[in-house]
Parts: structure tokens; sequence; C-alpha cells
């Protein structure tokens, strides 16, 4: 039985992860992919990053964007990787309060921010097929900065009023059923009132929900216009088939994710429950930069002349 908690004792709390009891005896196996998923994470987003911030001819809108997708990437998994490694090969599985609140604000923002990015890349796309002559107008440097910025602060903003939330909730236990710290396992063993993170998660779902028709609007205007002229549909396909590869990516990660944590099956095992609330940590964070280094034409070739330059360097090292 759970050990219950009064209200002064709440910032004392130390959350036990029970996801981790069906890792112990693949603890090492284990460990090993993470470390090879984290390694792979890394390796392509900062590859991405770094031929977008290093090519002058990379600097649009629509590249700043995926910079920005990248970076988020390696924002959201620092929160997640360093610490689930840690507990793979550690016989205590516990997070502090303060830990655990972190962990969810930066693992939820991760979440909102990738959302807000796709929405401001669909908007992207549709001004650069919708308004080919208003582009360069519309998306000015100064107003791609300023939407980029939101695209980042508004996340940040909601995920610390519901951190907030969350933090004056009275705790009646201290297991979280999970491999790492998330809002609703907390909000479940509340035993104070719930009603004000309710009603704010609603508004945040339906915020979000806002983000997806926003860009399916988008989608539908940009079809009609591509559909008109073989240069639209060129476009269409080099540009905007990447960006809905990530979005049903992203998607389906996080449906997946939400709709498991809040009406998941207990005849589910332990393991595909913990897959099914990392995949979205896994899947997006390799995918999305992939997705953009294979199909955007000006990016897949500055990877590969940066590879090709380092290939000779190399063979004229080994030569001297």
């Amino acid at each position: 039985m759970e050990d219950y908690y009064e209200l002064n004792n709440t910032y004392s709390i130390v959350f036990s992860l029970s996801g981790f009891s069906v890792t112990i005896n693949h603890r090492v196996t284990l460990f090993s992919l993470t470390l090879l998923c984290y390694s792979l994470i890394l390796l392509v987003n900062v590859s991405l990053i770094l031929t977008i911030i290093l090519d002058q001819n990379l600097h649009e809108p629509m590249y700043i964007c995926v910079c920005n997708l990248c970076i988020n990437g390696l924002y959201g998994t620092v929160g997640f990787y360093p610490k689930f490694a840690f507990d793979l090969l550690s016989d205590i599985h516990v997070i502090s309060y303060a830990g655990c609140l972190l962990q969810i604000f930066v693992i939820y923002s991760y979440a909102t921010v990738d959302y807000s990015v796709l929405a401001l890349m669909a908007y992207d796309r549709y001004v650069a097929i919708c308004r080919p002559l208003e582009y360069h107008s519309v998306m000015s440097v100064r107003r791609t900065a300023v939407l980029v910025c939101l695209s980042w602060l508004v996340p940040l903003s909601a995920e610390v009023l519901m951190i907030s939330l969350t933090s004056t909730l009275k705790l009646c236990g201290s297991t979280i059923q999970k491999l790492y710290c998330e809002n609703w396992s907390i909000v479940k063993i509340a035993c104070s009132t719930t009603r004000a993170n309710d009603i704010v998660g609603l508004i945040f779902i339906s915020f979000y929900c806002g983000h997806v028709l926003f860009i399916v609007y988008s989608y539908v205007r940009l079809v009609k216009s591509a559909l008109k002229s073989r240069e639209g549909r060129r476009k269409f396909m080099q540009t905007c088939v990447p960006h809905l590869l990530c979005l049903l990516n992203v998607t389906a990660a996080l449906l997946f994710d939400l709709m498991y944590a809040r009406y998941g099956s207990a005849s589910v095992s332990q393991s595909v429950k913990n897959f099914m609330a990392i995949q979205f940590l896994i899947i997006p964070p390799i995918l999305n930069p992939v997705i953009y280094g294979l199909i955007l034409t000006k990016i897949r070739s500055r990877i590969i002349y940066l590879c090709m330059m380092a290939n000779e360097r190399f063979k004229l090292r080994f030569q001297v």
C-alpha cells in the first residue's frame, strides 16, 4: 500500500518509477540500445543544425524552422535520456519532487514546441505556394524571427502555468507507473481537488487541436493551389511532403502516448506500456532530421558536399 503524505511534506517526496521493474534482467542490453539511440539523435540533429547554420544559402524561413525543430529535439531528449540511462544501471529508480517537475516541464514543452514549429512551417509553405509573389514581404527576416520566438515562448509559458498548478496539489502517493515523470501520473495520485488542472489541461489540448486544424486548413489550400500547375506540384513534393511526414510522425507518437496515459488497459504488459510511453522520445527526434536531410534538395546536396570535403581532407592527411 502506498504511503500517504501531508501537504506540508509534499516537497520532500521522492517518487518511485515503477516502469523499471521489468528492465532489471535486460539492463545492459537496454543501456546499450539507449546509448546507441541517443548518440544517433545527437549525430543527426547536430549535423543538420550545423549544416543550416554554416550555409548562408539555407538561411531561409523554412530551413530556420527545420533548424529549430532539430534544436527542440535535442532539448526534449536531454530531459529524458541521461536520467533514463542512469536508472537502467541503478538498483533504485527514484526521482526527487523538484526533479520530477523539471522533467515534466522539459518533456511537455518539447512536445508543444514541436507542434508550434510544425504549425509555423505549414504557414510558411502556404505563403510560399499560395502567395508566392508576397512570400518575401510576408515571411521577412524580422517576422520569421518573431514567429520562431513565439513558437518557443508560448509553449514554455503554458508549461510554466501547468507546472505551477501541479505543484499546488496535495499528493497521496509516490509511485509513478512510468519510466519518467508525467503530469497526468501526478494528477492521478493527488488527493486534493484537480479541477483547475483539468480545466487548464482541456484549454491546452484545445489550443493545440487548433494548431492541427490550422495545419489541415493550410494543406487543403496548398493541395488545391499545387494541382493548378506543374511548378506548384514540384514545390509541394519537394518541401511539403517532408513536413507532412514529420507532422504525421509527431502526431501519431503523441496521440499514442496521450491515449494510453488516460485510457490504457491494465491488461497490457509493462514492457508494452514502457514502449508506448517513450516512443515519442525515440522516433520523432531521429526521423525528423533524417526525413528533411534526405528529401530537401538543398540540405541533401550540402550534406553530401560536406561529407565529400571531409573525406578528401581525411585522405590527404592519411597520405601525408
